[in-house]
């Protein structure tokens, strides 16, 4: 009876393994995180993204560069060149701004809201079809009775990190 346990037990041991190693190899491309990339690709690159935005937070295009490459360097096989990687990425952060969110019955602020916009240029030269210019966009609540300099490189790496979760996201779709 023991040794039948010990027997299901290491079984059962092997398949959650498997099942909940996080990457699934399939014929065609290895898949992280559900996203199957094509065998073909083997780069990604990300271009500097210049702040173009009216309001402009002087880190916000470093923190947001640094944190795409190193969403695709944990979350991929793929190795980051400088330029022309299969997987390529471009664009601007078009949009910063701060504005009342949450206004109280004596017409008073109680929240604002910082939000941030980037256009996106993404190029998959594996998959030609699969690219796509979109804009993205993302944001973070915070008290009205702080001021955004107390808060702003907390509120900008929230935020970043959201983008650049939904950049993944969009390129990540077509693979």
């Amino acid at each position: 009876m023991k040794k039948i346990f010990h027997h299901i037990f290491a079984v059962a041991l092997l398949l959650s393994s498997v099942l909940f190693s996080g990457c699934i190899f399939m014929t065609g491309g290895y898949s992280l995180s559900g996203a199957s990339i094509p065998d073909a690709a083997k780069t990604f690159s990300v271009a500097y993204f210049p702040n173009n935005a009216p309001m402009v937070s002087p880190t916000l295009s470093t923190t947001f560069v640094e944190a795409l490459k190193d969403k695709f360097s944990r979350q991929t096989k793929l190795q980051l060149v400088d330029e022309g990687g299969d997987f390529a990425f471009e664009g601007e952060i078009v949009g910063y701004s701060s504005v009342t969110a949450s206004v109280s019955s004596d017409d008073y602020a109680l929240l604002n809201r910082l939000t941030i916009t980037v256009k996106v240029n993404f190029t998959n030269v594996v998959n030609p079809d699969d690219s796509f210019n979109q804009t993205f966009k993302a944001y973070a609540d915070y008290d009205s009775t702080t001021l955004l300099t107390d808060i702003q490189s907390e509120l900008d790496a929230e935020i970043v990190e959201q983008l650049v979760h939904d950049i993944y996201q969009a390129a990540a779709s077509n693979w």
